[in-house]
């Protein structure tokens, strides 16, 4: 993992474990992302609701897609097989719900907890293939220390 992962995932860790509620660890993880890795244009969690994701907290411009059904482009997808999803080219995958026109590539990871998903991390940048093994690390750490917070919000 690069410095710059690194160090991302350091501020993540220590901001998620310090937060008090699902909330502010979600608000906090979006935001040290979103600072700390400048090609991450658009940085924002989803909630699962029912069979649908219900956007979260979020740094960028804002979407119009604030609630997507589960199967429904490359996030609902992402739900539906319970796995990351990247994508290098947006403007060739037939999944890909357009946000933003600047939008290039983007990763999103399910946030799960005991094989339930819970939410996903959903990340776009404005560069082609701007994600790589690194990146997709890093979210999955990041995705998997997150899901004790989403979970006790449940309980």
């Amino acid at each position: 993992m690069t410095e710059r992962h690194r160090t991302a995932l350091e501020a993540v860790t220590a901001a998620i474990h310090a937060a008090p509620d699902a909330q502010h660890a979600m608000e906090q993880t979006v935001q040290l992302l979103a600072k700390h890795l400048p090609d991450y244009t658009w940085t924002g969690i989803y909630l699962l609701d029912g069979n649908e994701l219900c956007l979260g907290p979020f740094v960028g411009k804002p979407s119009p897609h604030t609630r997507i059904p589960v199967g429904r482009g490359i996030c609902g997808a992402a739900v539906a097989e319970k796995a990351t999803i990247v994508v290098d080219d947006v403007n060739a995958d037939p999944r890909y719900l357009a946000c933003s026109i600047e939008t290039q590539s983007e990763i999103v990871v399910p946030i799960m907890s005991n094989g339930t998903v819970l939410g996903e991390l959903d990340i776009d940048s404005d560069r082609r293939a701007a994600f790589t093994g690194d990146d997709r690390a890093l979210l999955e750490q990041v995705a998997a220390l997150l899901a004790p917070k989403l979970a006790s919000r449940q309980g």
